[in-house]
């Protein structure tokens, strides 16, 4: 689906306004195009600091998290380019510790979409651009990049010589991009996903990823060894585990013995995990342990089962009542997030998907904990039909409590008037949370 954005700032709401009209309004991939635009800009993604490249389906911005909550514990500075934005555009490019001012953006905005005037350059494609100057024009000790949109084609994947590379957890999502018939790639589903993700590595980067089955395993390995990047994956060259309330991290350098992220769910140690050997197996940024150590209470990534706070929001539920927020809509993501409910009471949901989800792939791994089912629609986005979902979590997963809703406030209302007490989770959308951040006075900053 095509990206959007607004800023309550005029000069970048021109500009935006101005990329809507230039940009082809859909999702493309292809280095083509991003490739052109920045050789029309004098090539600023071979100017960054220390690159950190970061594809997967699920984890990837979490674990960018990670990365730039070590670095700054280390004393030093880092860019982070990452999509979607929740409730500001600005979101997507931080550097050097600070989300972009406006007048910054505007300006590189413009730069970026007068040299693209006849390119069709897509929405993410200009921001990718504008990212990349920023950085490169901003000193900062490194730069993490999340990938937008598989890995091989996607717009980041002209960085031409990162420090290191990572995959997180790999499942379905972007089926009708990712898995389209192309000759000489693999046909399986999930080893299709593989060979787009494992299209990030480069000659000479180390290629750090999660533990995978063996016939994705072997799809990366393919793609590593062809361009020369090393391949260590967790499980070989690395692993981790949770024990006694601690993470037990270990390589070929030795052991750590590390807190548990404060991050809710149990799958944020996995991506912890992997942000350390990333950092464990390069070398143009030193992280000390006492850094590692203190980057498992650092970092946040907002709507990634956050505990929302005191707003106009939640205080239409009764006094004493936890709301949370995940953006997770894949069905690997449901698997997470039965994870991060284990241990609570079934909560009251608030769920609300894009037409292109999988909606019964994500619900039913945590169908046991579906007190109520409150379904919205997501605003300014093709979204299913609120009856149509609450139709199928009767019959597809015997859900009957089900109540389909004009938005998350009417939602929150009618649990508050007609369901018994119980905690609460809004769900299934990255832009249905950015509207709940901003509605309850949420902003990421």
């Amino acid at each position: 689906m095509p990206d959007h954005a607004h800023s309550t700032d005029p000069a970048v709401q021109a500009q935006l306004d101005r990329l809507t009209a230039l940009s082809p309004g859909r999702d493309i991939l292809g280095l083509d195009r991003i490739a052109e635009l920045c050789r029309r800009l004098g090539d600023p993604q071979h100017r960054l600091p220390p690159v950190f490249h970061v594809a997967g389906t699920n984890g990837k911005g979490s674990t960018c998290a990670f990365l730039r909550a070590a670095i700054e514990a280390q004393g030093l500075t880092a860019h982070v380019y990452s999509s979607p934005h929740l409730v500001r555009f600005n979101e997507r490019i931080r550097l050097a510790g600070t989300l972009i001012d406006d007048a910054l953006l505007a300006a590189l905005l413009t730069e970026v979409l007068d040299a693209a005037h006849d390119l069709q350059a897509s929405f993410f494609e200009v921001t990718t651009a504008a990212a990349f100057l920023a950085f490169a024009r901003t000193p900062a000790d490194a730069c993490i990049v999340e990938v937008g949109l598989g890995g091989r084609l996607d717009a980041t994947n002209v960085i031409a010589a990162p420090t290191v590379c990572g995959i997180a957890s790999l499942g379905i999502d972007h089926e009708a991009f990712l898995l389209a018939p192309e000759a000489d790639v693999p046909a399986p589903p999930h080893d299709r996903i593989a060979f787009e993700k494992a299209g990030i590595a480069k000659q000479g980067a180390p290629l750090v990823t999660q533990a995978y089955p063996a016939s994705m395993r072997a799809v990366i390995a393919t793609r590593a060894a062809t361009v020369g990047a090393p391949l260590l994956d967790r499980g070989t060259a690395w692993d981790a585990s949770v024990a006694d309330g601690r993470l037990a991290y270990h390589d070929a350098r030795g052991a750590l013995d590390l807190p548990l992220p404060t991050m809710a769910g149990a799958h944020q140690a996995d991506n912890a995990a992997l942000a350390v050997a990333m950092l464990r197996h390069q070398d143009a940024v030193r992280i000390d342990e006492a850094a590692l150590a203190a980057t498992m209470t650092r970092a946040t990534w907002p709507a990634r089962m956050q505990r929302l706070g005191a707003g106009p929001l939640t205080a239409l539920l009764p006094s004493g009542t936890t709301v949370w927020l995940d953006g997770g809509h894949n069905p690997d993501a449901g698997v997470a997030l039965s994870r991060a409910l284990q241990g609570l009471a079934p909560l009251h949901i608030v769920c609300g998907l894009l037409s292109n989800k999988n909606a019964m792939g994500l619900l039913r791994p945590f169908a046991d904990k579906i007190a109520s089912f409150q379904v919205v629609p997501i605003p300014g986005h093709e979204h299913h039909d609120p009856k149509d979902l609450c139709h199928w979590a009767q019959t597809d997963l015997g859900i009957t409590d089900v109540q389909p809703c004009d938005d998350v406030a009417a939602a929150l209302a009618f649990i508050a008037r007609h369901r018994p007490p119980a905690d609460a989770l809004i769900c299934g959308s990255l832009y249905l949370a950015g509207d709940v951040l901003r509605r309850n006075g949420e902003l990421p900053d």
